[in-house]
């Protein structure tokens, strides 16, 4: 992969601001593109844009290949007549700096099913054909994520009157379903049919405004940059329509499921409980589904950030139904023949970086380094005092006198503390090991260490945006490994001001950041 020396804001959509009580695709992320572009930026990162469900994770979404519908604008919708001014009127929610997922969820997929429902009515006979030609274009996916979604509203409706909490597919579906018993699965296509069309109107508005938010990033010289969780969610289309992908059992139960061991952080390691890939199968089909899922994120994205890579090598494997993750094996992943037909697949060069963090071996190392991805460093991990005890390690490969080129750096991550957030809670020490390698007590350490970013030989340098803006802990993206009080962060209306955008642009100058 080929990477110019530039930097870029990570800043998921749904943080945002906006009258609507979540970020999404309308004028505010038009606005974010031009600060961008002011700031000297050449990348905006996202997290995944799929569909979310319990716990509003873009981690675990319903599908690989869906978009998110709350991340539709109203305001756009409004532009192609789909919905009225008092419609808009009343989804309206008061400024905040926090999405309030029980209040916004129901009230917008309202306005977007009412949306859709009248582009199916009434569409130009240009956007009917545009859909029509989405519709075939996505069909691989399409028909079984709107097909999996109706009949998941169904029971999941009937779960929420029993007071039954897990409603997944394979658990509370009724068994015929579950299994996709083919004779029932038509029935349902022709009885929904208007339900079900209604569903892909609604991806199709999806697709139109994020092509057309991307169009205009690319003019103004801003790439983006997504995410791709490395495994799917149990309770998915993906899961759902292609069992035998996944290591289940023939009533679609996980036989073993995903995690990571125990490790200095956590002495149970982490019980993520997505399924795991039956790699055998993927390798009889020449990783046709894999390939499908990585050019669906190119469709959306510049460049892809495969998150957990080192799964692509070898991967935690946890016999299900255990409550911890201690009882896992390694096991080995066909990594480098996917990447081998990715790489013949799109010709060359294959635009990934790979979140390769956390316990990362040779053989992981030599599977990113052969097909030439950039690698990641978190500035936060530089400076942990618990690993180094009394004395500042120098051959930390997180302190950026470690980098390479081909490298992106970040001050954070979304699963990290905010930059100002972490320095609040570390300890003397590490304080004191951030002041030896900055060389002087820094009044603004924030600012200090995302200079320290900024002019490493790291080809990309990415910042949250609550670094940017100096914010501290309440403005934390995800705490793993807990539910709820997540994924809740909102911009407010104007903290990206242009003065702000002015003081990054000229640090971005200095240290040769900023093309043209």
């Amino acid at each position: 992969m080929n990477m110019q020396r530039t930097t870029g804001i990570l800043l998921h959509p749904t943080s945002l601001p906006g009258p609507y009580g979540i970020g999404d695709l309308g004028a505010e992320a038009e606005r974010f593109i031009e600060w961008l572009a002011a700031a000297g930026q050449g990348v905006w990162q996202v997290l995944p844009l799929g569909p979310t469900g319990y716990g509003d994770s873009p981690y675990a979404p319903f599908s690989s290949f869906a978009g998110n519908e709350l991340l539709i604008s109203p305001d756009k919708l409004a532009m192609d007549d789909l919905v009225t001014s008092a419609e808009l009127v009343a989804i309206r929610q008061p400024a905040s700096d926090s999405i309030d997922y029980g209040t916004t969820i129901p009230a917008k997929k309202n306005l977007i099913r009412t949306a859709s429902r009248r582009f199916i009515e009434k569409a130009a006979t240009s956007e009917r054909a545009a859909f029509t030609a989405f519709r075939r274009e996505h069909s691989f996916w399409l028909d079984d994520f709107i097909l999996f979604m109706d009949i998941k509203e169904e029971f999941d409706a009937k779960a929420a009157s029993k007071d039954v909490q897990d409603s997944s597919w394979n658990r509370y579906w009724p068994r015929e379903y579950a299994v996709r018993d083919q004779a029932l699965l038509m029935k349902r296509r022709q009885s929904h049919a208007v339900e079900l069309e209604i569903r892909a109107a609604a991806q199709f508005l999806f697709y139109k405004q994020w092509d057309a938010l991307r169009s205009r990033a690319s003019k103004h010289g801003v790439g983006i940059v997504g995410d791709l969780p490395i495994f799917v969610a149990m309770d998915s289309a993906d899961a759902w329509s292609r069992p035998e992908l996944f290591d289940l059992d023939p009533d679609g139960r996980p036989i073993e499921v995903a995690g990571v061991p125990p490790d200095y952080f956590s002495a149970d390691g982490q019980l993520w409980g997505n399924p795991l890939y039956a790699w055998d199968r993927h390798r009889a089909e020449g990783f046709s589904w894999w390939l499908s899922r990585i050019e669906a994120s190119l469709r959306l994205y510049d460049t892809v950030r495969i998150d957990h890579f080192r799964g692509l090598d070898a991967y935690w494997a946890v016999p299900a139904g255990e409550d911890t993750a201690r009882k896992g094996t390694w096991s080995k992943a066909p990594g480098h023949e996917l990447l081998s037909a990715l790489q013949d697949r799109l010709g060359g060069d294959v635009p990934i970086i790979a979140e390769d963090l956390g316990f990362i071996t040779e053989d992981v190392q030599a599977l990113r380094d052969d097909f030439s991805l950039p690698g990641m460093r978190v500035l936060q991990f530089a400076f942990d005092a618990k690993e180094s005890g009394t004395d500042l390690n120098p051959n930390n490969p997180f302190l950026p006198h470690n980098y390479v080129p081909k490298t992106v750096v970040y001050t954070g991550t979304h699963d990290n503390d905010t930059l100002a957030g972490w320095l609040a809670s570390a300890t003397p020490i590490e304080i004191g090991f951030i002041d030896d390698y900055l060389g002087s007590h820094q009044d603004d350490r924030v600012r200090a260490l995302i200079r320290e970013a900024l002019k490493s030989v790291a080809a990309l340098a990415v910042f949250p945006a609550q670094d940017i803006l100096g914010l501290g802990k309440e403005a934390r993206m995800n705490t793993p490994s807990t539910l709820g009080g997540n994924w809740q962060w909102r911009l407010t209306e104007g903290q990206l001001t242009p003065e702000l955008a002015s003081e990054i642009r000229a640090m971005a100058c200095l240290y040769g950041r900023v093309r043209g």
